[in-house]
C-alpha cells in the first residue's frame, strides 16, 4: 500500500484519534476532540459537530472548534439547523462546496460572525442511525476542499460513531449498576434493618407489661413509637430506592419545593411519606399538592411563628392525604375562611375530598387536604 507522506501522517493521525477517543470521560470533550482532530486533518479553519434532536429534524447542541469563546458568545444563539448544514439534517450524505454562498439554500451569516467560504460536511451515525454532522469551513490556503479530505473526514466521523456508541454503552452499563446497587439496598432495608427493628419493637412492648414502675415504662412505650417512626422513614426510603434513576416524580417535587420554601424563609421542614405516593401522582394531583404543600408552609413561615414543620404526603389503598403541622401559635383566624383555604378545599373538592386548617393539642396548627383514590386494578 503505497500512501504519499502526507496521507501516511493523516492515515496514522486517524488511528491515534480512535485510540484517544476512548479514553474521553464525557460526551462533550468527546465530541470537542472530534472537532479539533478534523481541523487538523484537513487543514481546515472552523469546525463544528451539530448534534441532532430527537426529531431529527434540527440541531440541539453545537460543539465549535477554530472561534474563542468571544467570538462565539459574540454569534449569539447556535444554530438550529437551517441552511447549508440543514442540508445534510435532510440528506445525510458528504457535501462538499467550493462556496457555500453560491448553494441555493444559504442564509448568509449572522452578524459578528467570520466569513466562510469553502465547505465540507459529512453524517456522523450513532448503532446506525444519525447522531449529528460534522462541519468544516474555510480551507487554509483559500482553495476548496478535495475528495481526498472527504475521504479522511468520512474515516474520522467513522471513529467518532464508534466512539459515540462506546461511550452511551458504558453509561447504560453504569445506569444498570447504579439501579442494582439501589435495589440491593432496598431489599437489604426491607429484609434486614426493618424486620430487627419490628421484632425490637415488639420485645420491648412485651417488656413494658412486666415494668411496675410507670416512668420507665413510659420511656420504653415512647421508644416503641420511635421505632415505628423509624420504620416508616425507612419504608418511604425503600420506595424512593424503587424509583427509576433520574426519575422527576412527587418525591422529587415536593422536595425540591420544601427546600426552595426552607431557602426563601428560613422556615425547616421535615418531610416524609408513606405508602407508594408515586402511585396516585397524575399531573393534576401534583400540581394540587405542591400548591397544598407551598400554601401551608407559606402560612407557617408569615403568621406562626414556627421554626420548623412537619410536611406528610401519605397514600393508602383508598385515598391520598397530605399534611402540614407547626409547632407555632395556632390558626390566627378560627371560624374564618381564607382565600388561601378556600382555595384548597376547592382543590379538594374536584375530587370528592375535603381540606381543613385546624390546632394541634400543643397550641401549633394542621393543615389537612384529603383526597379519595380509585385502587389500580391489579393483572390476574
Amino acid at each position: 500500500m503505497n500512501l504519499g507522506d502526507t496521507q501516511y501522517e493523516k492515515f496514522r493521525h486517524l488511528l491515534d484519534t480512535v485510540v484517544a477517543l476512548r479514553s474521553e470521560s464525557d460526551l462533550q470533550s468527546l465530541l470537542t476532540r472530534v472537532v479539533e482532530t478534523a481541523l487538523e486533518m484537513v487543514d481546515a479553519s472552523y469546525g463544528a459537530l451539530g448534534v441532532l434532536n430527537q426529531r431529527g429534524d434540527g440541531l440541539s447542541a453545537f460543539v465549535t472548534a477554530g472561534m474563542s469563546p468571544e467570538e462565539v458568545q459574540g454569534i449569539g444563539k447556535a444554530p438550529e439547523g437551517l441552511g447549508v448544514l440543514g442540508v445534510l439534517i435532510d440528506d445525510p450524505r458528504p457535501l462538499r462546496l467550493e462556496d457555500l454562498h453560491t448553494h441555493p439554500k444559504s442564509h448568509g451569516m449572522p452578524a459578528n460572525h467570520p466569513d466562510m467560504s469553502s465547505f465540507l460536511g459529512v453524517p456522523v451515525l450513532s448503532r446506525g442511525e444519525a447522531f449529528g454532522n460534522l462541519y468544516l469551513t474555510n480551507k487554509i490556503g483559500g482553495s476548496a476542499f478535495t475528495e481526498s479530505d472527504e475521504q479522511v473526514l468520512l474515516g474520522l466521523a467513522a471513529a467518532a460513531s464508534v466512539a459515540i456508541d462506546n461511550f452511551r454503552m458504558l453509561e447504560r452499563l453504569r445506569e444498570f449498576d447504579l439501579v442494582t446497587e439501589r435495589e440491593r439496598i432496598a431489599r437489604d432495608l426491607h429484609d434486614t434493618v426493618i424486620q430487627r427493628l419490628f421484632a425490637t419493637g415488639l420485645r420491648l412492648q412485651a417488656t413494658v407489661r412486666l415494668i411496675e414502675e410507670p416512668l420507665v415504662a413510659a420511656r420504653i412505650e415512647a421508644a416503641v413509637d420511635d421505632l415505628d417512626v423509624t420504620v416508616r422513614e425507612i419504608r418511604s426510603a425503600i420506595f424512593e430506592l424503587h424509583e427509576p434513576v433520574g426519575a422527576g416524580g412527587l418525591r422529587t417535587a415536593v422536595l425540591a419545593l420544601c427546600r426552595e420554601i426552607g431557602e426563601a424563609t428560613g422556615l425547616k421542614a421535615v418531610v416524609s411519606f408513606e405508602g407508594v405516593v408515586e402511585s396516585a401522582s397524575s399531573p393534576e394531583i401534583l400540581e394540587d399538592v405542591l400548591a397544598v404543600i407551598r400554601e401551608g408552609l407559606a402560612n407557617v413561615a408569615r403568621h406562626s411563628r414556627a421554626k420548623s414543620a412537619a410536611v406528610t404526603v401519605a397514600v393508602d389503598d383508598h385515598e391520598l392525604v397530605v399534611s402540614v403541622i407547626d409547632n407555632g401559635i395556632g390558626p390566627l383566624s378560627r371560624g374564618r375562611i381564607g382565600n388561601g383555604l378556600r382555595n384548597l378545599r376547592e382543590r379538594a373538592a374536584r375530587y370528592g375530598g375535603h381540606s381543613s386548617l385546624l390546632p394541634t393539642e400543643d397550641g401549633g396548627s394542621s393543615l389537612w387536604w384529603v383526597i379519595p383514590i380509585r385502587p389500580v386494578a391489579r393483572a390476574h
